[in-house]
């Protein structure tokens, strides 16, 4: 039975939590999650962890932060003018925006506090800083 290695296209179940044991996605009860490893679709510890698997294993992985999303960046907290947003928009600490980026892309970012003249946004992914555990199982090596 052969291992999964760099370029194959497999398929897994994966459950992923934080060190509190609270799940922050999960493919149960969904078709599982196919992508071709090493190709950086997936964290790198992620990746890493599927390396070497065969058909039918399980394992519990332990991604630090930074084989996950990488750390916290401070500078990725940037506090707008509310005269910079669109006049429809009633923002709210927690409420998920896109902000475009001088290339066109498309961020998401997470209101974080919410003044008079200003908001505060934060980009850092949700998930930055967090080590992650991930519960897999490879279910196809295409």
């Amino acid at each position: 039975m052969s291992e999964a290695k760099k370029g194959d296209r497999v398929k897994v179940h994966y459950t992923g939590k934080l060190n509190d044991g609270s799940v922050f996605d999960s493919s149960e009860n969904r078709e599982p999650l196919e992508f071709e490893l090493g190709a950086g679709m997936m964290i790198a510890g992620f990746d890493k962890a599927v390396t070497g698997m065969k058909v039918g294993d399980t394992k519990t992985a332990n991604i630090p932060s930074g084989e996950a999303y990488g750390e916290r960046n401070d500078e990725m907290v940037v506090e707008v003018p509310k005269a910079q947003l669109p006049a429809d928009l009633k923002p709210e600490v927690g409420q998920q925006l896109a902000m475009q980026q001088p290339n066109g892309q498309s961020i998401p970012v997470v209101v974080t506090k919410v003044e008079t003249d200003t908001i505060e946004i934060d980009a850092n992914h949700p998930l930055a800083g967090k080590d992650l555990i991930f519960d897999i199982e490879l279910v196809e090596i295409a």
